[in-house]
């Protein structure tokens, strides 16, 4: 129903940045929460930061080191990632809650998961 797209993985040093995005498509009629969250090897998968309406919210960790943004227009959220730390080495994950229209006119619910892109930050 809704297919996201995630780029800006990659290798880093720590201390560096780096920039994620994440595109929505699809019958969208409306996305209503939009986030990244990061697993680990051996981990489970837990919230990066999301964006909620006009609300954001990020893991205690990342605070004052990342930020989320969302262009409404083109139905993507980034995540830019500064002062990053081997321990910020994780797959990222786009996720996006909302509506899409159905060939009958009505709408459904849907959350949808993007594939995942590598974050690996050397020491």
């Amino acid at each position: 129903q809704v297919q996201l797209v995630e780029s800006g993985g990659g290798l880093v040093q720590a201390g560096g940045s780096l920039r994620l995005s994440c595109a929505a498509s699809g019958s969208i009629y409306s996305i209503d929460a939009m986030g990244w969250y990061r697993q680990a090897p051996g981990e489970q998968r837990g919230l990066v930061a999301n964006t909620i309406g006009g609300s954001t919210n990020y893991a205690d960790s990342v605070k004052g080191r990342f930020s989320i943004s969302r262009d409404n227009a083109k139905n993507t959220v980034y995540l830019q990632m500064n002062s990053l730390k081997p321990d910020d080495t994780a797959v990222y994950y786009c996720n996006a809650e909302g509506t899409v229209d159905k060939l009958d006119g009505s709408i459904q619910a849907f959350r949808s998961w993007g594939p995942g892109t590598q974050v690996s930050v050397s020491s």
